[in-house]
């Protein structure tokens, strides 16, 4: 019962939070700053925190509290076109228009040691700043206007983007981090040697650090880039595979350009692929 009425708790703040937004002036048009602060069940343990955006950027930085601090900063210009309060609406028939406001809508809830925010809308930016306990898992995604930073932090990292960069700076465990616009660069101080990893993006560099320890199964794809690597990569020399299929009548041949190696003996498969731009795989020094 105790960590159901604090995950309550929490709820009711970030529900006042919206109430105050709503009720500052329209006229001020600034940005709004604001501040969660989430208790964990045990801070003794490791926690996993899980956020997702429309607009706007995620910056987690690990740090030696124990406490989720989430501070949020709302814009209600960026990611608009700046004509979009001057154009004229012909439906309008010369009516004056009446603002609608600037609603704030960021919640968060925790239950065992797993911490869910959520930002309830979309036609402003949202940047979120949250400081974690170092042995924290990511789930983080975003889609515009914005861009995905971790620093410190040592666990299960995903994150997604769209139309932004990812970086990943000092981090340990392992990591899956996609985007399509926008370099996915990274650098780890440990790895989970267990576990495989991915780091993709259509339009942009992938560049990757790893400790000069690091033992992995190495899967590289530049469609129109170029590969380089600090480590002596046992790159496999074996004839491109053919996959040959049929399927009512259609038959197709693909041949896979997938570069394969091992970095110091092999390990868990460590996967980068992009289409514009080039592959950095760095040794730690």
């Amino acid at each position: 019962m105790k960590t159901n009425n604090k995950s309550l708790s929490i709820i009711h703040y970030s529900l006042f939070i919206c109430f105050l937004s709503l009720a500052r002036p329209v006229a001020a048009q600034n940005e709004v700053k604001e501040q969660l602060v989430v208790p964990l069940s045990d801070a003794s343990k490791p926690g996993n925190l899980r956020v997702g955006l429309i607009n706007g950027s995620i910056h987690v930085v690990g740090y030696s509290g124990k406490d989720v601090v989430i501070d949020i900063v709302a814009s209600p210009k960026r990611g608009r076109r700046d004509d979009d309060d001057d154009r004229p609406d012909r439906t309008a028939n010369g009516m004056k228009r009446i603002a609608t406001g600037f609603p704030l809508d960021v919640s968060a809830e925790e239950k065992n040691n797993t911490v869910n925010v959520n930002a309830n809308t979309t036609r402003q930016t949202i940047d979120l700043t949250i400081k974690v306990p170092q042995r924290f898992s990511l789930k983080v995604s975003t889609i515009n206007n914005g861009t995905i930073e971790v620093e410190n932090v040592s666990g299960n990292l995903e994150v997604n983007n769209v139309n932004g960069y990812i970086h990943l700076t000092n981090v340990a465990g392992s990591a899956v981090a996609t985007t399509v616009n926008g370099n996915v660069i990274a650098s780890f101080k440990s790895i989970d040697s267990d576990t495989p990893m991915a780091f993709s993006t259509l339009n942009g560099n992938v560049d990757v650090t790893f400790p000069s320890s690091v033992k992995a199964n190495s899967k590289l794809k530049s469609d129109r880039g170029d590969i380089y690597s600090d480590f002596d990569i046992d790159v496999d020399k074996n004839q491109p595979k053919v996959n040959r299929t049929s399927q009512s009548g259609m038959y197709q041949v693909k041949i896979e350009d997938w570069v394969y190696g091992k970095i110091n003996g092999g390990g868990p498969e460590v996967m980068m692929k992009n289409m514009n731009g080039n592959i950095y795989i760095r040794k730690a020094k």
